[in-house]
């Protein structure tokens, strides 16, 4: 996984994130993995979550609450406005985007994210289904 010396909390704290896609906060994965593993604090969590995301082996986004994510491929977001949650999207990443910026800019450019924001299936068939029983 990395450089660093082997840490076991480190790993949990990485499989989670492998086996989810819902891009979680440090809390929520703190929330997981509590249960089976009373002696995990937060702040183990904040810390382990950042050195991953330093070293590049989790992407770190800034949303309202920063959140993490495994897939650290170029890859676009979904951010629900309604609901908060963040959703893959799978679009070709455009280099053509970065040339366009560099362009324009005399900022070394070395990337870009995409967010994408609006509201989510959920809430969009929530708010159907409320409509239905008005």
């Amino acid at each position: 996984m990395s450089g660093k010396r082997y840490s076991r909390q480190r790993e949990l704290i990485y499989q989670a994130l492998l086996h989810t896609d819902a891009h979680p906060t440090a809390d929520m994965v703190y929330q997981w993995l509590k249960a089976d593993n009373p002696n995990l604090s937060l702040g183990t969590v904040y810390r382990n979550l950042n050195l991953l995301a330093n070293e590049g082996i989790i992407t770190r986004m800034a949303f309202p609450v920063e959140r993490y994510d495994a897939d650290t491929r170029p890859h676009s977001h979904f951010r629900c406005d309604c609901c908060g949650a963040v959703y893959d999207m799978e679009l070709p990443y455009l280099q053509t985007l970065d040339d366009q910026a560099a362009g324009t800019s005399p900022h070394h450019i070395e990337g870009h994210e995409l967010i994408f924001h609006g509201r989510c299936v959920r809430c969009l068939n929530a708010e159907d289904a409320l409509e239905k029983t008005s």
